[in-house]
């Protein structure tokens, strides 16, 4: 299966990193080269005595809320091997739906979907379904308004696209411990 991480990701991504991307365009067709700058600095990682054990869920339920495909898929994909037990719909409307006929632990939620609600939006009308529902951001968008209005909502973490499992799992342990 190959999952797409859309120009969006890859562009953040690329900017977070202070790098940049060169674009040439010859005749055998167009070539994109992506550009960090050199560190020695470790990459963020889990401590070493973290056991597996200790990033896996207890079956607790999510809504992933994300307009394309290949992220729901592949978020799923990565609850279930979290232990987790996922759900997942493509619009804010779907999620709205979704939670006045049913109970999860927590949303993992997109920000910008189009067309329709946003995350944000999306968030505001669950609370009042709600008042009390966790919801995790997951965005490949850097922070930004909507999503600090709906952390002050109540709304966890924010986590960038594309995260790691151990990103994700420590992000939902955090929220589900809260």
């Amino acid at each position: 299966m190959t999952i797409g991480l859309g120009l969006t990701i890859v562009w953040n991504t690329v900017h977070d990193y202070d790098g940049y991307i060169d674009v040439q365009t010859e005749d055998k067709g167009i070539f994109f080269r992506l550009y960090f700058p050199v560190t020695r600095d470790l990459a963020d990682q889990i401590p070493e005595d973290t056991a597996e054990k200790d990033l896996r869920g207890r079956g607790e339920t999510e809504l992933v809320v994300d307009d394309q495909k290949s992220q729901r898929v592949m978020l799923c994909e990565m609850l279930n091997h979290l232990g987790y037990a996922p759900y997942a719909v493509s619009s804010g409307e779907a999620a709205v739906k979704y939670i006045r006929h049913n109970q999860v632990d927590i949303i993992i939620l997109d920000m910008l979907m189009e067309p329709g609600l946003n995350g944000r939006q999306t968030f505001e009308k669950i609370l009042e379904i709600n008042p009390h529902q966790k919801a995790i951001i997951a965005s490949g968008y850097s922070k930004n308004e909507d999503v600090v209005m709906a952390q002050k909502s109540g709304a966890g973490q924010f986590i960038k696209k594309p995260f790691t499992l151990e990103k994700l799992s420590a992000a939902l342990k955090d929220e589900l411990n809260r």
